[in-house]
């Protein structure tokens, strides 16, 4: 009898169980949405899908009749370059300390217990000073992404940094390389992939950052564009804007996985 935990679903079987779950949650969402619908036709809970469909043809297909702007669009275009910029400060500071705290053991003496100690700092209790020290503007809000994932991304590197072979430290310095030879031609190139990973794992918290410093102080972008309709209850708005953020991330994370296969091939079959 074979048993389960060596049993592996063939790869149509594989997409089959995937979608099942999400196929389930809609066939939920549909009869819940009927039942509601059916009882109060006014109920803005649970909008039916054709309801949701007009208020995606209103949000990203006709112009608004305040500003003349496709709403969506704008919203997604201010959304994604603040948190591309963030991600990219937040990606090289990461990485410099990361690499120099796990690679010079002075620098980490000096700089790993503050290190620690601002990784435990909630992001968000912050958010008030950064509004205070930055104003309102776009500045506090890229900080905010900025700091909020830094401190992760660097320890993980330093992790990563740690636990490459000291061998090849040992033999690049038999072969004559320097400290700064070996940080750029040894360690570096092994942690650009590691980098890569440790981006994918941070965006979740990066997009939480995000959406709480849209929501307080801004005039557009995905997480203003929820709260400025929440006191209508428009969940017809709501719910398509986070399946859309939903679906952002994911793409944003496919591309940069595809990304570490192309550059970094050497590395293996990278996690999806």
């Amino acid at each position: 009898m074979k048993r389960l935990i060596n049993q592996t679903p063939a790869p149509a079987t594989r997409m089959l169980f995937g979608l099942l779950p999400f196929i389930l949650l809609v066939i939920v969402y549909i009869l819940a949405s009927d039942a509601r619908l059916a009882e109060n036709p006014g109920d803005k809970l649970l909008p039916s899908f054709g309801q949701i469909g007009d208020a995606i043809q209103r949000m990203a297909f006709e112009p608004s009749k305040r500003s003349g702007e496709y709403l969506l669009w704008v919203d997604t275009a201010s959304s994604l370059s603040r948190l591309a910029l963030g991600v990219l400060i937040a990606a090289t500071l990461g990485l410099t300390l990361g690499l120099l705290t796990g690679a010079l053991p002075l620098v980490s003496a000096a700089a790993s217990p503050l290190l620690t100690v601002v990784s435990l700092i909630p992001p968000l209790a912050i958010l008030p000073v950064l509004f205070i020290v930055f104003g309102l503007g776009e500045l506090s809000k890229v900080a905010l992404i900025a700091i909020g994932i830094t401190p992760f991304i660097a320890r993980d590197i330093q992790r990563r940094t740690l636990e490459i072979p000291p061998e090849q430290l040992v033999k690049a310095q038999t072969l004559g390389a320097n400290t700064s030879q070996i940080i750029c031609r040894v360690l570096l190139p092994q942690l650009m992939p590691r980098l890569i990973d440790a981006v994918r794992l941070s965006l979740g918290a990066g997009w939480l950052f995000l959406i709480a410093a849209e929501a307080i102080a801004a005039t557009d972008g995905l997480g203003y564009r929820i709260f400025l309709v929440r006191r209508y209850m428009a969940m017809d708005v709501i719910l398509p804007y986070v399946a859309w953020i939903t679906l952002l991330a994911f793409l944003i994370d496919l591309t940069l996985a595809w990304l570490s296969r192309r550059l970094f091939p050497w590395q293996g079959k990278g996690a999806m």
